[in-house]
């Protein structure tokens, strides 16, 4: 009788949760997807929580956060440190954590369809959504995850998950005082796209966006939203009597791409107003400075291709603390406001020695196989 045919292993199943609150933790996740699938042909699947709850609940929890941090940023800065300082099973939390779980349970029937073999969560709230599914018996795979700014904030300590992600050391250190389990958290950076790995040639960069090579290119960035007065930052920059040409990226924020487009007929060959794209990495491999409000995701990727940065009016919290990471090592500078802004670009422009130091600071810190390195660590224990 001959042997029967050997069953072929099937692919580990990995499932990706993220959040629609800014562009950030999204990014982080189709990274990883993109690194599971070509480095360990892993079957991956990248879910959005807020494609799972009702309306409202979305509209309040991506839209207010939106406003909140383009609008009001002082207001945010008091919600950020509140929620950061109250205890964990006090009534405001434990109201959140109520209100979560409510709106959100359609997501657990998308993953007992996928049934994944390892879940990893680039936001803190489908983390606590899980540990919870996990206590009630109702969720055995391993949960991990990955922190996505150089800061912690007491919302992302979950506790009870397999594995906990880090940006930096720090950050590391500051997970193990908030008393998560020392063998459980990992330095791994934050995960960037694979294209990041290789930095772009320059003039090939260049030509493409119809920029030239010979001139400095500064890049002005607002994010996936397109947050933050670009157009007023652009005119100011613009007025200087310096020769460089000023890319500004949009976003998705129509509205300020055409601002941008009318300010650039004013500037022929000096402002390039663009919307959103998935090929950053080009026009950052082509930039001597970026400037803007960076989150952890921005800056990574700016790290990784060693680009120097000045991180423009942050935003308070999170994005203020990725600042003082780059500000503590020297790989960036900080301006208050607009004043601030134009002295310090034409600081820059003007000292080419300082500005290739910055650079190779900035490449030292990258980490380009972040996504990796969690993958090892996540499919190893699955």
């Amino acid at each position: 009788m001959p042997e029967p045919a050997a069953t072929a292993a099937r692919p580990q199943r990995l499932l990706l949760l993220s959040v629609s609150a800014g562009a950030g933790h999204g990014r982080a996740a189709d990274a990883l997807c993109a690194a599971a699938q070509a480095d360990f042909g892993a079957q991956t699947l990248h879910l959005d929580v807020m494609d799972y709850v009702p309306s409202t609940f979305r509209k309040l929890y991506t839209d207010l956060y939106l406003r909140l941090v383009d609008k009001f940023p002082a207001l945010w800065a008091q919600l950020y440190r509140i929620t950061d300082e109250a205890p964990p099973d006090a009534m405001p939390a434990r109201l959140r954590r109520a209100i979560e779980r409510l709106n959100a349970r359609s997501l657990r029937s998308a993953i007992a369809d996928f049934a994944p073999d390892a879940i990893l969560c680039t936001h803190f709230l489908p983390a606590e959504l899980l540990a919870r599914e996990q206590s009630l018996g109702r969720l055995a795979c391993p949960v991990h995850v990955q922190v996505t700014d150089f800061d912690l904030h007491a919302l992302w300590v979950v506790p009870g998950l397999a594995g906990y992600f880090a940006a930096s050391d720090e950050v590391a250190a500051r997970m193990r005082a908030r008393g998560l389990p020392p063998a459980r958290v990992h330095v791994s950076g934050i995960p960037i796209m694979p294209a990041f790995a290789q930095v772009p040639d320059r003039q090939t960069c260049a030509a493409a966006a119809g920029l030239d090579a010979s001139r400095p290119i500064v890049l002005l960035m607002g994010g996936g939203a397109g947050v933050g007065a670009l157009d007023e930052a652009a005119e100011g920059l613009l007025r200087l009597d310096l020769d460089f040409q000023l890319v500004a990226l949009a976003g998705r924020n129509e509205s300020m791409l055409a601002r941008l487009q009318r300010i650039a007929a004013l500037y022929p060959q000096r402002l390039f107003p663009q919307g959103f794209t998935r090929t950053i990495e080009r026009l950052m491999g082509c930039a001597d400075l970026a400037i803007g409000k960076l989150g952890g995701l921005t800056t990574s990727e700016c790290l990784a291709l060693g680009l120097p940065m000045i991180v423009f009016a942050p935003i308070p919290g999170q994005e203020e603390r990725n600042c003082d990471y780059l500000l503590e090592q020297g790989a960036g500078l900080k301006a208050v406001d607009a004043t601030a802004l134009e002295y310090r670009v034409r600081a820059l422009l003007g000292d080419p020695q300082r500005l290739a130091r910055m650079r190779d600071t900035a490449r030292s810190l990258g980490r380009p196989q972040a996504a990796r390195q969690v993958l090892h660590q996540v499919l190893a224990t699955a």
